[in-house]
């Protein structure tokens, strides 16, 4: 199985290094964009919660975007927001606050220091949603820690309407692809089926559908989510090139035709125009 996880382990995002900067940033997926400067000065706490330093700014900015909308709306599904959105960071500066520094040591207590507090944060935030009834977060306390009871409570809501969106589909798909593979399929294929245009599409959804197809052996479905997951990537990246490049010569595919059903496709799915194949 193709371990996607290691394909982006750590990222050096070039961003300024400092906050005033012109970065405009959509929350929600709205259409109307928000300028993090002036969000920034508004919620200064907030946007300063972590010492600033040259590594993890993406996942940085998105834990402050969280925050903003947890502290402007108050929503269960904006406390699921940032709970994925600490997991990211901590995940990003684990591996930064590895990194030692010969002649600025203070760089390595700063990370390390970022990280204990992102750490702390989301075990408070965990701790205080444990009770919501929110899909999002009753996916979130079974998968996370084996929460039974949340789990069978997420059950209860397959069918109905509040779990039509493409995230819910996602998590439902997550549970059953240990059980029921075709009904697996059927639930990522109605996820990208509901995905909202303008927003970050979910690369988990095109993980697991290369994955399914590869150990169904059919290989040009394979290849196909295995190049649309490549063009998602903010640039390419050499080892899921090889892959695809294995996938071709082993099974003689026609990947000048397979690229561009995959280009359409992506095309798709981001104008919100994706129909589910049969399967």
């Amino acid at each position: 199985m193709i371990n996607f996880r290691e394909l982006k382990l750590l990222k050096h995002f070039t961003v300024a290094k400092c906050w005033p900067i012109i970065l405009v940033l959509s929350l929600n997926g709205c259409n109307d964009s928000v300028n993090l400067v002036q969000l920034c000065n508004e919620n200064e706490e907030i946007c300063n919660e972590f010492g600033h330093d040259s590594w993890c700014k993406t996942q940085r900015i998105e834990v402050a975007l969280a925050r903003i909308n947890v502290k402007n709306n108050n929503l269960d599904a904006d406390k699921y927001t940032l709970l994925v959105a600490y997991e990211g960071y901590i995940k990003c500066m684990s591996l930064a606050s590895q990194i030692q520094h010969i002649k600025l040591k203070e760089k390595t207590t700063l990370r390390k220091n970022n990280l204990l507090k992102a750490k702390v944060n989301l075990s408070l935030l965990a701790e205080k949603s444990v009770n919501s009834k929110h899909p999002h977060l009753l996916y979130y306390h079974w998968s996370r820690n084996s929460n039974e009871l949340a789990l069978q409570e997420f059950l209860k809501l397959e069918g109905t309407p509040i779990l039509e969106n493409s995230t819910a589909q996602l998590h439902l798909a997550t549970y059953y692809i240990k059980r029921d593979s075709k009904k697996t399929l059927g639930l990522l294929y109605r996820a990208l089926e509901l995905h909202q245009p303008g927003t970050e599409l979910s690369t988990e959804i095109v993980q697991t559908l290369v994955t399914i197809f590869t150990k169904k052996r059919q290989y040009k479905q394979a290849y196909i989510w295995l190049r649309i997951y490549q063009l998602l990537q903010d640039k390419p990246n050499e080892m899921i090139e090889t892959s695809l490049s294995s996938y071709q010569q082993v099974n003689t595919l026609d990947a000048d035709f397979l690229d561009k059903v995959a280009k359409a496709t992506l095309a798709k799915i981001e104008a919100g125009q994706f129909v589910s194949p049969s399967y």
